[in-house]
């Protein structure tokens, strides 16, 4: 009980990290490196399958994944970029924190219904690849949109 509870409030604090990071790069211009980075950092938590007690089946493997880009849909759809002043600028959605703090709902939920089925390990393991997937599909979308403004914005700038 004592992990499940840490590890709740640690996602509950990443999660307010995340709204705080998000409203401060909304300040400054967007870029493929701003956009790109968080999932590759984010990619170093994989060792933690080095450990044998964190690893999980291919079948859990799929299915975390899976669950994490259907997650990821919801923040695809609030992410949003405009061009300001010939640069490319990612929207605030006030929608974000609720989505944000859902999808923590959610997994809470979840995580409370397999935890006690596998172990914390196994669920560590999931839940660490369900939000990779989450990010790195969610991240992937962005990059799309940003490219597809970029392409407008040097076609834009040619014309003129």
């Amino acid at each position: 009980m004592f992990w499940l509870t840490a590890s709740t409030i640690v996602a509950a604090f990443m999660a307010v990290t995340m709204i705080f990071i998000r409203l401060k790069a909304s300040k400054k211009p967007a870029s493929v490196k701003k956009i790109m980075l968080p999932p590759l950092f984010m990619s170093t938590g994989a060792f933690m399958f080095i450990l044998p007690v964190f690893r999980v089946s291919m079948l859990q493997v799929l299915e975390a994944i899976v669950i994490g880009m259907i997650f990821s849909v919801f923040l695809i759809k609030t992410s949003k970029f405009e061009i300001k002043n010939s640069d490319i600028y990612l929207i605030p959605s006030k929608s974000f924190i609720f989505i944000l703090f859902g999808l923590l709902f959610i997994r809470i939920i979840i995580k409370l219904m397999i935890g006690s089925t596998i172990s914390f390990g196994e669920t560590s393991g999931m839940f660490f690849l369900l939000a990779f997937g989450m990010i790195v599909s969610w991240r992937l979308a962005m990059l799309y949109k940003f490219k597809k403004l970029e392409k407008q914005l040097k076609y834009s700038e040619l014309t003129q």
